[in-house]
């Protein structure tokens, strides 16, 4: 089970929904192998969401391939009857939208109870508010900086004050704050200023195509978290 200690290094989840389709294990094997820290993997309905993508089957297939820790991050509505089948399929960490689910505090006791990390994620439009009264039930925070649904969109700088909001929120609590979409090397300094310590990256780890470029576009996150004002 992953590690929640906000204080440690950035935490990189390449997105495998920018992967090769055709070799999606070999493609987790390679991001592995060149210092990923999470697989992140979306599960989207066609309907919360405009696409429809990653089922538990196929997190099962992928569950092997894993050595480190498998992100789901559910973009679907209703959610609850999902949870159980995710879990089943190898979920370290089940995260669902507080715009999907009547019930968040419920959701979140169900996938703990799956023995799962428990996330919630706020699109751009919903306001740090849905989580206040969760926060001691919550692991992991996920804000979109994008619209969910596809990958390749452009980074929302407008979410920095929401970003910077929810880290004082948190506190002292042992909760990560993910962000995901358009992330950049560009992005990840005024990211990691305004609290962010975990980013999923899609485009931007997976383009090249090759093991080598996802060596050097990790590397290049990492380079742009390690410096310095």
């Amino acid at each position: 089970m992953p590690d929640f200690d906000p204080a440690r290094p950035l935490k990189i989840a390449p997105s495998i929904m920018s992967a090769d389709f055709a070799r999606l294990g070999q493609e987790i094997r390679a991001i592995e192998d060149q210092g990923c820290d999470w697989v992140h993997v979306d599960g989207m309905d066609g309907h919360f969401v405009p696409n429809l993508a990653i089922g538990p089957n196929v997190c099962a297939a992928i569950r092997p391939y894993i050595r480190t820790v498998m992100d789901v991050h559910l973009m679907i509505s209703p959610v609850d009857e999902y949870l159980e089948p995710y879990a089943r399929a190898g979920a370290d960490i089940i995260t669902v939208h507080a715009e999907a689910t009547p019930h968040l505090d419920r959701s979140l006791a169900v996938i703990r109870d799956l023995g799962c990390k428990a996330g919630v994620a706020l699109n751009p439009a919903t306001s740090e508010s849905a989580i206040e009264y969760v926060l001691d039930k919550i692991d992991l925070i996920l804000v979109m900086t994008v619209n969910p649904g596809f990958g390749g969109q452009t980074f929302l700088s407008g979410q920095l004050p929401k970003i910077r909001r929810i880290r004082a929120m948190i506190g002292q609590r042992p909760i990560r704050l993910e962000i995901d979409g358009g992330v950049t090397p560009g992005i990840v300094p005024a990211a990691r200023a305004a609290g962010v310590d975990t980013v999923v990256a899609g485009t931007a780890v997976f383009k090249g195509g090759t093991p080598e470029h996802y060596a050097a576009n990790m590397r290049a996150l990492r380079e742009a978290w390690d410096i310095r004002d």
